[in-house]
């Protein structure tokens, strides 16, 4: 609100009033509709619905928290093996009788009760489905068996229509993906186990010394920058480069004194899996510039 004077102050009220009286009606014959819809934004309602104006001018502002709240934060959905393939879509399974039952039923039971939590919500699907009569589960069990048989059946005219080649890239596909999700658990436990981190390579220290002498330009893409970044360090000789080199050896030195006392005690406590069966790789030394 523009008249925010203390109107209920006693020695200045007429005052006060005048002079807002006067602002007011100066900044209303040049921006009306401005101070109309920050009236409206701005004074507390009995309703959560907020008025909006479709005011050309003023769209932008008020449409903004619409916009926001229509952002959607859900992580993408990952594709299945088959739609990385670029096949048709697999069939699907039936679902068992019970889960069945519990996507019927679990929308009611969680509008009705909106402060359970998603846990409490499924033990209560599973009370009300001890209560379901006995012949209606033998009629979903039936109805499932039905479904199942006719998914074999759609499955199998479904494997036979791909090729040795298809296959033999499905096989490579799920084993790759069961490969990524163990080093994802083993990369998971390194790091609730406290691995020492790897230091950087002398280019990286150099890199980062960079972002404080010359930072990337507003308008400047970070792929361009970098690109300056390696040009500038292909240009150095190898004595320009020692300083950097040095600063990351005496870090990797560290390092292997870290890693080794910390593998040592990762054997004592039986957690051989974070292991590395390898041996440490040295930093590269800087190849000489050409002539």
């Amino acid at each position: 609100m523009l008249i925010t004077a203390p109107i209920l102050s006693k020695g200045s009220f007429f005052g006060s009033l005048v002079n807002k009286c006067r602002q007011v009606s100066k900044i209303l014959s040049s921006k009306n509709q401005i101070n109309n819809n920050n009236n409206h934004l701005n004074t507390p309602t009995s309703s959560s619905t907020i008025p909006v104006n479709t005011s050309t001018s003023n769209s932008t502002c008020i449409n903004r928290p619409i916009i926001a709240a229509n952002i959607s934060t859900t992580a993408p959905v990952l594709k299945t093996i088959e739609e990385r393939m670029g096949l048709p879509a697999r069939p699907k399974k039936p679902l068992t009788p019970y889960f069945r039952y519990m996507k019927d039923v679990r929308p009611k039971l969680t509008a009705e009760n909106p402060k359970l939590s998603t846990p409490d919500i499924v033990r209560l699907v599973s009370k009300k489905w001890e209560t379901v009569d006995l012949k209606e589960k033998e009629r979903m069990q039936a109805e499932y068996k039905r479904e199942q048989e006719k998914y074999i059946e759609t499955c199998t005219k479904y494997n036979a229509k791909l090729t040795e080649e298809q296959r033999a890239e499905m096989k490579q596909l799920k084993q790759d993906i069961k490969d990524e999700k163990e080093r994802r658990v083993i990369r998971k436990r390194i790091k609730q186990l406290g691995r020492p981190k790897r230091p950087g390579s002398a280019f990286l220290k150099f890199l980062s010394k960079e972002r404080i002498r010359t930072p990337q330009h507003p308008t400047e893409s970070y792929r361009d920058w970098h690109r300056k970044c390696a040009d500038k360090w292909a240009q150095f000789t190898d004595e320009q480069k020692a300083s950097y080199m040095e600063e990351s050896r005496k870090e990797f030195v560290k390092y292997k004194q870290e890693i080794s006392a910390w593998e040592e005690k990762m054997i004592r406590l039986g957690n051989i899996d974070v292991v590395r069966h390898g041996n440490l790789i040295d930093p590269p030394e800087p190849k000489s510039k050409k002539n």
